[in-house]
Order: structure tokens, then sequence, then C-alpha cells
């Protein structure tokens, strides 16, 4: 029989930031409270291990991971395939530790070129020295389309929404032991207007992960970019009655003091939310 220890802790589910950049990785002393690596976010299922995102974040996490060695199977989900969010794969530990599985997931955005396609691609001459088919791990691939409901690993339920963003991305929800998390990257809400499908995927989560790229005062120079404003976050927050927000894929240009005065703003906004920094530990 379980202890009461064991059970709780089947029930945990948690979430730790790895890279919470946009666009690029931008390593400097003027971003250090809040990091400069690029997207990856870890969400932990009792002891199963959820990835979002494979930018330059997911380094420190696989390297965690290998050291801890008590999870060796891994589902990473990409919400799309700019360079900003996959541009660490090659560098993920477990992918060349032979004891790991490692199931890479992704929307089939584009149908000549499924996400078995893209990283094959992104790891092949003249890009990256080691093929895929050179890594130690055994790897997968799954594809799906956005709007499709996963189920990942047992008690896990995963729902997805598309995405406005050049290109496509795909936002997730994620569902465990009655708490909830959406991870809703790389979205912009054209002439302001929120999108009531994104409404409906975020709808009374635990905590909402949003991107929140710019200011309002921003957007007007960055139409089509596919990235939204913290103002629009909160307006996204409140129509879907999250619990928590957190900003998220920050500009490359805000600087730590840039985004205190976001932080602040935010807070007296909407008590609560919260900007993400790398490191971070949410216990949910």
């Amino acid at each position: 029989m379980n202890s009461p220890e064991a059970v709780r802790a089947a029930a945990k589910m948690s979430v730790r930031f790895w890279g919470v950049r946009g666009t690029f990785p931008c390593p400097s002393a003027d971003v250090l409270r809040y990091g400069g690596n690029t997207s990856c976010v870890e969400i932990r299922c009792g002891e199963h291990v959820l990835i979002f995102d494979a930018g330059t974040g997911i380094r420190l996490l696989g390297e965690a991971l290998v050291k801890d060695r008590r999870a060796t199977e891994i589902d990473l989900f990409l919400s799309h395939y700019h360079i900003d969010h996959i541009m660490g794969l090659p560098f993920f530990a477990p992918l060349h530790v032979r004891e790991y599985t490692v199931r890479v997931w992704g929307s089939h955005n584009h149908p000549a070129a499924g996400v078995e396609h893209v990283l094959r691609k992104l790891m092949s001459e003249p890009l990256f020295p080691v093929p895929i088919g050179d890594l130690a791990a055994r790897l997968e691939f799954r594809d799906f389309h956005a709007s499709d409901t996963l189920s990942p690993r047992q008690g896990i339920t995963i729902r997805t929404a598309p995405l406005s963003h050049p290109g496509s991305a795909t936002g997730y929800r994620i569902d465990y032991s009655g708490r909830s998390v959406a991870y809703l990257t790389d979205t912009e809400f054209p002439d302001g207007v929120i999108d009531p499908g994104v409404v409906a995927l975020a709808q009374d989560a635990d905590l909402l992960i949003l991107d929140c790229s710019f200011t309002d005062d921003e957007l007007p120079m960055h139409v089509g970019w596919g990235h939204s404003s913290w103002q629009q976050g909160i307006k996204m927050a409140n129509a879907a009655n999250v619990k928590r927000l957190c900003l998220f894929h920050h500009d490359p240009s805000h600087n730590d003091v840039f985004m205190d005065g976001i932080a602040k703003a935010a807070e007296a906004a909407r008590a609560g939310t919260m900007v993400a920094r790398e490191g971070w530990y949410i216990d949910l």
C-alpha cells in the first residue's frame, strides 16, 4: 500500500522555467534577474516529465535531468518550429544517453513537414554535425493537429488549439489531478480582439503562461509579428478567469529594469500577476 506521502507526490503538479525569452537568446549583464535563454518550461505531473519548447533553456534542464536520472521517459511538446523554440534541442543531454526515451510532439502544420522532418533538417549538415540517427536515446515523433486532445501518459490530458502566429503555432492546456496549466506562447490578438478559442482553452486554469512580449505602446510597430502585450494578457486572463497569470516570452530588448516596470504595472492591473524568470519554480 502506498504511503500518504507517495500518494501526494504522485498527484503533485509543478512548473519550472528554464528559458523565458523570445526571438533570440540575449546573454548579458542587464538581463540576469529575468534570464536570457529562449523558451523552455518543465511541467511535472507526478513522476512524469513534460517539456514545452526546446529553446536554449533546455540545455540546463537536460543537464539536471541526466544528473538526477530518475525520469528516463520524457515528452517534449513544441509550440511551433521557429528557431528560437527548437535551437536548444541538439544540446539536450538526454538525447545523448542510451537509457532515455524522448517523445517529441508537434502540430502537423505543413503537409510535407511533420516534426520528424523539421528536426532531421535541424540536425543535419551543414547546420549540425550529429544527425538524429546517431543519437543514443530512443527518439519518437508524434504529429497531431492543433485542436486535438492528447493523452501522453496515464492521468494526463492535454488539449490543444491553434494560435495566431506567422506559420501557425499551437497552444496547450495540461490537466492533471484536478490542476491545470495553459501554455500559450507566440500568439497575437489582431485588432486587440481576444480569440475566444484561446480563452476557452485557458478557461479557469490554475496557471496561464502567456506570450506577452510587448507593451501596448510597442504593438503598432509589431503588427503581424505574432505576439501580444502584457495589457492584452491581463484582458485575456480576466476573460478566461484564470487563477494566476504569468507573463512569458520577453522581448530581448527588455532588460531587467524594463521588466521590473512591467511587473509593477501588471501587478497593479491584476493582483498576483507574475513575470516569468529563469529558475522559478511553481508548485500547484
